[in-house]
């Protein structure tokens, strides 16, 4: 038996936003590093670049995790969304090579810096951007559980932090005239951007493995199971799984053998109503079986025990 919730709000048109921002800070950035010749900066306009990639992948990937299902895909379509963050996670390491790379080189052979003023006040304002189209993206990505816009939300927070570290080892270089903090910084920046990809990859990976879902939403579950089984009713073989934005997870209901069909449907009926009050966009899949059935109590792990040994021979 299934059971699913209301159609999937579409998530592609806030990858809209991620794309503006990071035309926006791009223009931004390139006129930051033009005037002032920070490799600092120009870090962080290369990575406003893997912004854009990153969120145009995530526009074609959220298009695609809002088709319907169909006979090709009858779980639907959420996993593409891994494939997206998993992208923009190789992505943020590919810039961050080309950071330290940059970095070191103007490490080993320091430029005077110009204009500083002008270039950090530019800074400045793209970084606002970001930061205000990441906390949103974070708000409404936590909201529709979509990895997706968690990671695009992650990766322009990264930005904004970076963004801060390149500032002050502008304003530094501006204090003390040491032209070498700004690849020092530059590189510290790298190696933030990778952290973060690390991260965004991990979390990719595990989504594609078919993980179970959040300890907090599994323990929901099982205190849901747990006060309809005080009377006659227990269950097994819990699973859950994420996939994108939509939950899923099955198990087991056993009652008396004596119930009727109707009875035993009403009580799964009122579970899974329970189930998808308490947890939105899950699809909700139930088995019923009897108590006294020695074969209810057989079924319990994934790979079923094969029972026709128990059978007499004929």
């Amino acid at each position: 038996m299934t059971e699913h919730t209301h159609e999937p709000t579409p998530l592609a048109r806030y990858a809209w936003l991620s794309i503006a921002a990071a035309l926006i800070t791009i223009v931004l950035k390139a006129i930051a590093y033009w005037v002032t010749g920070s490799v600092g900066l120009l870090s962080d306009a290369l990575e406003s670049i893997v912004n854009l990639v990153g969120a145009v992948i995530a526009l074609i990937m959220l298009t695609i995790a809002a088709r319907p299902a169909d006979e090709e895909h009858a779980y639907g379509h959420g996993k593409a969304e891994y494939f997206s963050s998993g992208v923009e996670g190789t992505l943020i390491l590919i810039a961050a090579v080309s950071i330290a790379i940059t970095a070191i080189q103007r490490l080993l052979a320091p430029q005077p810096l110009e204009q500083i003023g002008l270039g950090l006040g530019v800074s400045v304002i793209a970084s606002l951007v970001n930061l205000g189209v990441a906390l949103f993206l974070a708000r409404i990505g936590r909201r529709y559980n979509s990895i997706t816009l968690e990671a695009n939300a992650r990766h322009l927070m990264t930005d904004v932090w970076t963004s801060v570290g390149v500032l002050l080892g502008v304003g530094m270089v501006s204090l003390t005239g040491w032209v070498r903090l700004d690849p020092v910084i530059a590189i510290i920046v790298a190696g933030n951007i990778i952290w973060t990809g690390i991260g965004i990859l991990r979390k990719s990976v595990l989504g594609l493995m078919d993980t179970a879902l959040p300890e907090e939403l599994q323990t929901r579950i099982r205190e849901i199971l747990d006060q309809h089984s005080q009377g006659e009713m227990q269950y097994h073989a819990l699973r859950s799984r994420q996939a994108g934005a939509r939950s899923f997870v099955s198990f087991h209901i056993l009652v008396p053998g004596n119930w009727s069909v109707h009875r035993g449907h009403q009580l799964l009926e009122e579970i899974e109503a329970d189930i998808r009050r308490a947890i939105p966009n899950i699809t909700v899949f139930t088995h019923l079986e009897s108590l006294e059935d020695q074969a209810s109590w057989k079924d319990t792990t994934l790979d079923r025990p094969d029972l026709t040994s128990d059978q007499p021979e004929p």
